[in-house]
């Protein structure tokens, strides 16, 4: 049987939980929640990265992603960020739609599968 690796859990969430060469994310937000979607964005993006890191992987393995924005209107200024985050002919397969936040604060949430 296959191990199951939980980082940092709670009582809710892990981080990231690893099994079979596979990483399921949280879904992240932005540690700064007065910043506009670029910023909130930058800052996802980089915690996956660390995110990935620990694990010994990076976004040039990511398999899906989905994102919720509290405005679709806020689309293009979040793939301006995401885009070039992403490496190239490596773009995972992917939902975004909006959706009514946990916080009135955050503009963006992102969660992400990858492989090892």
């Amino acid at each position: 049987m296959s191990k199951i690796i939980r980082t940092e859990p709670n009582a809710i969430l892990s981080k990231v939980v690893e099994y079979h060469g596979f990483l399921f994310t949280q879904g992240f937000v932005a540690r700064d929640l007065s910043a506009d979607i670029t910023a909130q964005t930058r800052d996802i993006l980089t915690q996956i990265d660390e995110a990935l890191e620990l694990h010994g992987t990076d976004n040039t393995r990511l398999l899906q992603a989905q994102i919720w924005l509290k405005d679709i209107n806020d689309r293009d200024a979040m793939n301006a960020v995401w885009s070039p985050w992403l490496p190239k002919g490596g773009a995972p397969a992917r939902a975004c739609v909006e959706a009514k936040m946990a916080h009135p604060d955050v503009l963006v949430e992102i969660m992400v599968i990858a492989t090892k």
